[in-house]
């Protein structure tokens, strides 16, 4: 059955750099990468691998270009939206190549996995932390939308809509998914939404929407559900989020985190 894997938030920095002086940004990617490539043999029908933003920290040509050199190593195409931390101009030029980079505008893109169709929104407002989606975006997303008739589908944003419960990431997230979310009930596919920003794993369902945030293979933020507390990074063990579409009878897009590393095992289930 066909799937992809959500890496997100991977705050690439300069090469020997930190992220925030303490997060090593470059090498939790490759260790995301090196334990993408072991499982694939284990994993049918992974299609690619899709990057919902925050490539780099700082949206400069270096860093983009040192993500680029890390992600030949994946055994995989991928593609990706830029987040808050992106620099749209600059991360365009730096993936002018690729089949997905619109030529301007936003940096939106579609993908048909068969079972399913994945669109892909720009969310980022240059030089603030919280998102919104353009006019561009709402008209790209009804055009994707009647395209796709009945058919399934996923939709990726770096921003989620849905509140994590961590107050100073909430207060940064997609400034107007109302119209967002009215578009997707409307569908008459199955639909989900999945998204970045928060650098934790967290589920829920807004209408009869499925959300979903993706872990980061870097640093996490911290959970703390206080008010009036600043956001804070924890190096808590990194992940990737794997996506594969089941059938309908069997939950249709059933998803996976994956923790990044090597560990002992597997073994079998018995003494």
């Amino acid at each position: 059955m066909p799937g992809f894997i959500q890496i997100t938030d991977t705050h690439i920095v300069p090469r020997g750099a930190l992220a925030y002086g303490r997060s090593d940004t470059a090498t939790a990617l490759q260790r995301a990468i090196g334990t993408i490539n072991a499982k694939l043999p284990l994993m049918d029908g992974i299609d690619c691998a899709i990057v919902t933003g925050d490539l780099t920290d700082h949206g400069t040509p270096e860093e983009y270009a040192h993500f680029a050199s890390l992600m030949t190593n994946l055994d995989l195409p991928w593609m990706a939206i830029p987040g808050n931390h992106d620099r749209r101009d600059a991360m365009r030029a730096a993936f002018s190549d690729q089949p997905w980079m619109p030529a301007e505008g936003p940096i939106h893109w579609t993908r048909d996995f068969g079972h399913f169709s994945l669109i892909a929104l720009d969310t980022l407002l240059e030089g603030a932390h919280h998102g919104a989606l353009a006019p561009e975006a709402l008209a790209f997303l009804d055009a994707s939308l009647r395209a796709i008739g009945d058919q399934p589908a996923v939709v990726a944003t770096h921003h989620p809509w849905m509140h994590a419960g961590n107050p100073a990431m909430d207060a940064d997230n997609l400034r107007n998914g109302a119209a967002l979310m009215k578009r997707l009930e409307a569908h008459p596919g199955q639909l989900r939404m999945i998204s970045g920003h928060v650098h934790r794993a967290v589920t829920g369902q807004i209408g009869r929407i499925p959300c979903q945030i993706a872990p980061a293979p870097c640093h996490a933020v911290a959970t703390d559900h206080r008010q009036d507390v600043e956001a804070a990074l924890t190096l808590e063990p990194g992940a990737v989020t794997v996506y594969r579409w089941q059938g309908a009878a069997h939950g249709g897009l059933v998803s996976d985190a994956l923790p990044t590393g090597t560990f002992p095992g597997p073994w079998p289930f018995q003494d």
